[in-house]
């Protein structure tokens, strides 16, 4: 797939998620079984060694929208 072809969506960073799960008021493993991932994944995400792709990351923008969380996500890399 070219670039062109590539949705803009923003990137969640560590500090973006754990601001989120702590908005949301729920553990890591809370928050892993909203997503349908392990509390493994959330923890390495918040720690940085893992981003969000995909289906995660445009599930974690969804669920900041409802909770009217207000973020400011970093730019898709090109």
């Amino acid at each position: 797939m070219s670039n062109s072809n590539k949705v803009n969506r923003p990137q969640w960073d560590s500090e973006g998620i754990r601001a989120l799960r702590r908005h949301l008021g729920v553990t890591q493993r809370e928050l892993a079984d909203t997503l349908g991932t392990r509390q493994q994944t959330i923890s390495e995400w918040e720690t940085g060694m893992y981003k969000p792709r995909g289906a995660s990351s445009t599930l974690l923008s969804i669920i900041a929208e409802q909770a009217k969380f207000e973020y400011e996500a970093i730019p898709p890399q090109k």
